[in-house]
């Protein structure tokens, strides 16, 4: 019964997955799903499915072939008038919720993407060794001894052998009943992936631009924590000057001033050499932005990507979100300065549907 209960879960967990990977799209586009994050499960909502079956309708209520009416005239139940109906009393179409793991989330966006698994540089793939005290021994040095244990060892001893008084309740732990602590050597795998989301958070970047950005980032953080044993996120805004805020603030600032790219780049890139050197790091930049930039900033933009951040980086990418206000231009003098760069991805993502596309490019890499 067991055994058929675990298949019968086991095939609906392939139906689920079956289901979200063809609906994949539909659910990278909502926002809503981030929200339904809880610890490392995601909260998903399927149709449910019926089983079909035949229903049966009452007798002579009419039907094809059936009584007057002509071509195009819609078939109903008998006494059914073409005007809208009341309030029902048929229940409606349920939503079942399903949880998933962020793992198995990635699994499915990696599927359903054709997403190259990424090869990690650096010490990435070192791991460490660090002793817990988890287990007991019978032998070991004095200074670890387990003084509670060894004394309700010894005192089982007593009772047991009639040897304990009560009245003098003296326990005298001999050899044998002496317990110690020991250690297992526990696997800690270096956190070496760090991701750098930079933002445009001038006037001209709206609350459904920072959204679009707000879905994008979920999902490549999805990912790449599944490539990784960990992975450090760090945020940073820029109008005209830029600074390193939190995960709430980047999401919710926005400012009135102008833009200068250069400098979040140039704060991308101290925070690199002082926190995260390329030889020990997976590095990450993520920049977006509607591409209105002040238009003598861009050729030190360039310099700094060409001569200062592209070696340091296994991926940047830009992704240019489309407003109202925004000029767009920035994206074409990346276009124009760099061609077929291995590690630098560029998109135009013009509404919400469009980060499916925008993911595939900036992750389908493998880098």
């Amino acid at each position: 019964m067991v055994r058929k209960i675990e298949r019968d879960a086991n095939r609906f967990k392939q139906i689920v997955r079956g289901k979200i990977k063809t609906d994949l799209r539909k659910y990278i586009t909502h926002g809503e799903m981030i929200g339904k994050t809880g610890g490392e499960l995601v909260s998903i909502p399927l149709p449910q499915i019926d089983i079909p079956e035949f229903r049966y309708g009452p007798k002579n209520s009419g039907g094809v072939g059936q009584g007057p009416g002509d071509v195009g005239t819609p078939i109903g139940r008998a006494g059914e008038g073409d005007s809208p109906g009341g309030a029902g009393e048929a229940p409606g179409h349920h939503i079942l919720e399903v949880e998933l793991t962020l793992n198995e989330l990635a699994e499915i966006l990696g599927e359903g993407l054709a997403l190259p698994r990424i090869m990690p540089k650096g010490r990435a793939n070192i791991i460490e060794e660090k002793d817990k005290y988890t287990g007991i021994r019978q032998a070991g040095p004095e200074s670890l001894r387990h003084f509670k244990r060894t004394y309700k060892k010894a005192l089982k001893r007593q009772i047991a052998s009639n040897t304990y008084n009560p009245s003098d309740p003296m326990v005298i732990p001999v050899r044998e009943d002496k317990l110690y602590r020991s250690w297992n050597p526990i696997p800690l795998p270096h956190s070496n992936a760090v991701v750098l989301y930079l933002m445009d958070v001038s006037g001209s970047m709206t609350d459904d631009q920072k959204e679009i950005v707000r879905i994008e980032a979920f999902w490549i953080d999805t990912w790449l924590k599944s490539q990784y044993d960990g992975v450090t996120t760090r945020y940073i805004i820029h109008d005209a000057v830029a600074k390193e805020v939190d995960q709430h603030t980047f999401y919710h600032t926005r400012e009135s001033g102008g833009t200068r790219i250069s400098s979040a780049y140039n704060l991308a890139n101290r925070i690199i050499d002082a926190e995260h050197p390329p030889a020990d790091w997976n590095v990450y930049v993520l920049h977006f932005s509607d591409g209105d930039n002040w238009g003598e900033d861009n050729r030190q933009c360039i310099s700094l990507l060409r001569d200062q951040i592209l070696p340091k980086c296994n991926l940047f990418g830009y992704g240019q979100v489309e407003s109202p206000y925004g000029s767009g231009e920035f994206y074409r003098e990346l276009e124009e300065a760099f061609d077929s760069v291995p590690n630098l991805a560029l998109s135009e993502i013009r509404n919400k549907d469009g980060i499916f596309e925008s993911i595939k490019e900036f992750l389908g890499r493998g880098r």
